[in-house]
């Protein structure tokens, strides 16, 4: 009996540590995916003319993936 409810503690203290790794992968995506945006905006802000540069976030890469809703 006590055998077993070490094993049963052991695998759960196994699944517990799956999810916090899997949860700081996904923060470390996170914080890398938005690092690049920020790289990338800057650059664009260089390459732009200050005329157009209100314009720039229309063309960013979550505003031109987003589909507007149809209109009846």
């Amino acid at each position: 009996m006590r055998e077993e409810k070490k094993k049963k503690e052991k695998e759960k203290e196994k699944k517990t540590k799956k999810i916090k790794v899997q949860k700081i992968a996904e923060e470390w995506e996170i914080w890398d995916e938005e690092e690049e945006v920020a790289k990338s905006e800057a650059e664009v802000k260089k390459l732009v003319s200050e005329r157009f540069q209100k314009w720039i976030h229309v063309f960013n890469k979550k505003a031109s993936e987003w589909m507007p809703t149809k209109k009846l």
